[in-house]
């Protein structure tokens, strides 16, 4: 699923964000009519999605650097849902079998 491509008078995600944020305050004073209550929040939700877009498609060009065994540099495309890798556990340690108690004289073993 491809993003439409930037309108030529879409803001930059910064922009974009800079003025929700001046929608969401000018809402919460409380100051605004009805009706430009409605026209705020209508272009808040207008910005909320390109944003929203504008965020999609960055994830979609990010590229994580990691280095293999080997040690030469290898690109993995970036999933926002993968976890983060956890340190690998220790190996479990080794013990030694608990010796077994002497056998009887008439009993012959192998092992």
């Amino acid at each position: 699923m491809s993003q439409p491509a930037a309108k030529p008078e879409d803001p930059s995600f910064e922009d974009a964000m800079a003025r929700l944020e001046g929608i969401v305050e000018a809402m919460e004073s409380g100051k605004l009519p009805l009706e430009q209550m409605l026209e705020q929040y209508e272009q808040g939700s207008r910005l909320v999605r390109l944003c929203t877009g504008k965020l999609a498609a960055a994830e979609q060009r990010i590229e994580l650097i990691a280095r293999n065994a080997e040690g030469t540099v290898e690109t993995t495309a970036f999933d926002p849902s993968a976890k983060p890798e956890e340190p690998a556990a220790p190996p479990p340690r080794r013990t030694r079998a608990a010796t077994p108690p002497p056998k009887e004289d008439n009993d012959v073993s192998l092992f």
